[in-house]
């Protein structure tokens, strides 16, 4: 991946979000500036605390300022992960998360990646950037794995709307499908409806509503319904929901994950021969995992605002954050928003 060598692409970061904060997000930075010379991150957060950690890496405070790739919005306050969201909209206005928010606002940055607080990130970039015109409502959206190693789904809403009418799910459909189309090059992505069943005739009246308006849309690849047990079959390659259902399926899978990986390990210790098995596999066996694992894909967005937002998990590592900041580069370069606003328009218009 490429930036256009053309013009700088400018990304804020939230420093200091996340489990870890600049521990993680510092070494991510240094990563992605390294990796592309046209990119300039500002780095917002506690200034002393920052400029030690770059210290730490071999960069000054004086090469800071000097720096063309770096530079710091300093900030006073930190949304923590225990903060509520209305507490954080209020009280927490000189924050990392809320600076890096209004430099997207302002036009100084054209994404913001934070690892911080989900409701809080949500509730901020809602107020600050507002949504597009014709999205009602902005939705949480992330890759899964699927049983082919080499492709995996988008799925959306997952949690950010805890209950969505027929017209969001549309939009959701229509926003979902633009993200698979430029970030992943698939052409008529399959859009599919998370329902209880796959027959026409299953689900609520909403789900039932949704679907119609997906296949009155030309634009829209909608295959149909999709059942959880398919969620990582390849049968679709956007998953539609409302933030209810998608947090608890993605919450299931997580969890269903561990699962397998905590009895297999209680499998691998019952004697000496499974203990040498385990010795044997266990580097394969952790990898196998990580790719399974839905918490090991970083980089969810939040898409249907008037700018881009990238959630990266609280807990990741200085590589999964470098990710995350790499999915951002990818939806500024390819406009993600412009091009689900037109998608949007072209499609009311032909309905």
């Amino acid at each position: 991946m490429s930036l256009n060598s053309s013009n700088n692409l400018t990304i804020a970061l939230d420093v200091m979000g996340g489990d870890q904060g600049p521990l993680v997000t510092i070494p991510s930075a240094i990563m992605a500036i390294q990796q592309q010379p046209n990119l300039h991150l500002i780095l917002c957060g506690n200034e002393d605390v920052i400029t030690a950690t770059l210290n730490q890496h071999g960069i000054s405070k004086d090469c800071l300022a000097k720096h063309k790739q770096l530079s710091l919005c300093s900030t006073t306050q930190i949304v923590s992960m225990e903060d509520k969201p209305s507490y954080a909209m209020r009280n927490k206005k000189n924050s990392s998360m809320r600076k890096a928010l209004d430099l997207v606002h302002e036009g100084k940055a054209q994404a913001c990646v934070s690892a911080g607080n989900t409701g809080a990130l949500f509730s901020m970039a809602h107020f600050v950037l507002k949504t597009l015109p014709g999205v009602e409502r902005p939705a949480l959206i992330s890759a899964l794995p699927t049983h082919d190693n080499e492709k995996h789904v988008f799925m959306l809403d997952l949690g950010a709307n805890v209950f969505c009418d027929s017209h969001v799910l549309y939009q959701f459909g229509v926003m979902g499908s633009v993200l698979a189309e430029q970030v992943d090059g698939i052409s008529k992505p399959r859009i599919a409806l998370l329902n209880m069943g796959e027959e026409a005739i299953k689900g609520s009246d909403h789900i039932k509503l949704a679907a119609l308006e997906l296949s009155q849309n030309r634009e829209i690849n909608y295959i149909g319904f999709i059942e959880g047990s398919d969620i990582f079959a390849n049968k679709a390659d956007v998953i539609v929901c409302d933030g209810f259902v998608g947090n608890v399926a993605l919450k299931t899978c997580e969890g269903v994950a561990r699962l397998v990986y905590h009895r297999s390990k209680a499998i691998f210790t019952q004697n000496l021969f499974s203990k040498l098995l385990s010795f044997l596999l266990t580097p394969s066996f952790k990898k196998l995992f990580k790719t399974m694992n839905p918490d090991q894909y970083n980089g969810a967005s939040l898409i249907g605002l008037r700018g881009i937002v990238v959630k990266s998990h609280g807990n990741a590592n200085s590589k999964a954050f470098f990710a995350a900041i790499l999915e951002a580069i990818k939806e500024v370069e390819r406009q993600v928003p412009e091009k689900i606003k037109s998608t949007l328009e072209r499609g009311l218009s032909a309905n």
